[in-house]
């Protein structure tokens, strides 16, 4: 059968993905999230025409790569500079304050050690390939929180490898493997000197560039090259692979044909980040999700909740200001993907039963569904709060309202019959639609008073506020 073809399958996974994304981007929404409802429909919990799945993994590990890889080549090593310390700070107090959290409740419940320190470890990690793309979706992936987000992100994946390290050795009864401790603190001193390096002197020259300008089919691979090899002589001494790609987008970054590099690699990044955002979508359960929905959903809502605000508080600590704290936190609120292979080493040291690792997976999955999602209403809801709406009918429908435009606008075309409660929800939205217009135009006639009040010639003996001096002196 065509389905059950290797070519078959690849062309269904195109199709939906294509069709689920184009979706999403009518209605202004993230187009990964339809990446993952793709995977949702063609996997076991649906339609099942997605039967071998070891190549989707493979193809979406492929992904995550090239994803850190490009990242790395468009950082800018003296801005990244500047933050490093910070964001690997803020990595470790996350790591350490999750644990601690799910160690005091393990006192409560009783949990034995190992899935405490599981626990707080699966948490703690965010998604490098969600925060990444929810950065270039809302435009800040350049700027200074995008450059700490992704801080963050690095520090997390160097903290992998101890977390497996120590989840081994909870179980083994030898104990720790101390004799790797070495090799990661050597991986944190290269790439401290290969930033510090690099960002001190003047792009580099490749010995292969002048060829590649003449052969373009040549720049994509050697890009591939370079990611795969760095990346692959990163896990066999015992590191992430994820480090690896990173390591090589920083120096292929440094060199003169970083343009070229980005613009031959960012359309095979793109098709196969697409493919782990699918292969997310084939790990959900929905009949185990069902089955639990109370108990998945408050966790889900706990995680989330709990790690925005853990996330905000630790960058306030650290100094950030409080719109890069509150962005930040919340595109780190999701749990990460490699919070899988921590799951996964967890039923294999015993940590957790299957029952157990069936929930943290369809934790883990839901988060980086909803993680876009959980961004906008954030975002939106902190604005509409500034503006002046805090009764939650009003809130709600304001952080949805052009959703619930569009949604209106298709169920006129559908029934132009409307009901009296259809007639009452459009009314609603045209009600505070007129109350969002009187709030935007209320801020714009006080910033210009506020303009016009700046650029007032002071009177003789007047003594001007704080603000104005501060003004005054600018001018």
């Amino acid at each position: 059968m065509l389905f059950h073809s290797e070519l078959g399958q690849l062309a269904v996974v195109a199709l939906a993905a294509l069709l689920c994304g184009l979706v999403f981007a009518r209605f202004k929404q993230p187009a990964i999230v339809g990446y993952i409802l793709a995977g949702v429909i063609l996997g076991p919990s649906a339609l099942g025409l997605v039967e071998n799945r070891d190549w989707v993994a493979m193809l979406a590990e492929l992904g995550v790569l090239l994803l850190l890889f490009v990242i790395a080549m468009k950082m800018s090593l003296r801005s990244f500079r500047s933050i490093w310390k910070v964001a690997l700070m803020a990595a470790a107090m996350q790591i350490a304050v999750a644990t601690v959290i799910t160690l005091a409740l393990s006192r409560l419940f009783a949990w034995p050690l190992e899935l405490a320190v599981l626990l707080g470890f699966v948490v703690s990690l965010s998604s490098t390939a969600v925060a990444i793309k929810m950065l270039e979706e809302i435009g800040e992936l350049r700027s200074e929180t995008g450059r700490l987000v992704v801080g963050i992100l690095i520090g997390q994946d160097l903290a992998v490898v101890p977390m497996l390290l120590l989840l081994n050795g909870l179980a083994a009864e030898e104990g720790l493997d101390w004799t790797t401790i070495p090799g990661l603190l050597a991986a944190i001193g290269l790439l401290a000197a290969l930033i510090w390096y690099l960002s001190r002197r003047e792009k580099i020259r490749l010995p292969f560039s002048a060829l590649a300008k003449r052969h373009r089919e040549i720049v994509p691979l050697a890009a591939l090259g370079c990611c795969l090899a760095l990346a692959a002589i990163s896990d066999f001494i015992g590191l992430t692979a994820a480090f690896g790609a990173s390591i090589a987008g920083l120096a292929i970054g440094s060199t003169q044909s970083r343009r070229q590099m980005i613009r031959a690699t960012e359309p095979i990044q793109g098709v196969l980040a697409m493919v782990f955002f699918l292969s997310i979508g084939l790990l959900i359960d929905l009949a185990y999700i069902w089955e639990n929905f109370a108990t998945v959903v408050v966790l889900l809502l706990l995680v989330l909740l709990v790690k925005s605000a853990l996330n905000l508080f630790i960058l306030r600590i650290l100094g950030e200001p409080w719109p890069r704290a509150f962005l930040a936190g919340i595109l780190l609120s999701q749990v990460g993907e490699f919070s899988f292979v921590l799951a996964g080493a967890g039923v294999a040291v015993s940590a957790v039963g299957i029952e157990g690792h069936r929930l943290i997976v369809a934790i883990i999955a839901l988060s980086l569904v909803v993680s876009p999602l959980w961004l906008m209403t954030a975002r939106r809801m902190r604005q509409l709060t500034a503006g002046g709406i805090w009764r939650l009918d009003d809130l709600l429908f304001a952080i949805y309202e052009q959703e619930a435009r569009l949604i209106l606008r298709g169920a006129k075309r559908g029934a132009r019959d409307s009901s009296a409660v259809f007639q009452q929800f459009r009314n609603h939205i045209a009600e505070l639609s007129h109350r969002m217009s009187e709030i935007r135009a209320r801020r714009q006639v006080q910033s210009a008073a506020i303009n016009d009040d700046e650029n007032m010639t002071p009177l003789k003996g007047e003594v001007l506020p704080p603000e104005r001096r501060e003004f005054k002196r600018r001018a």
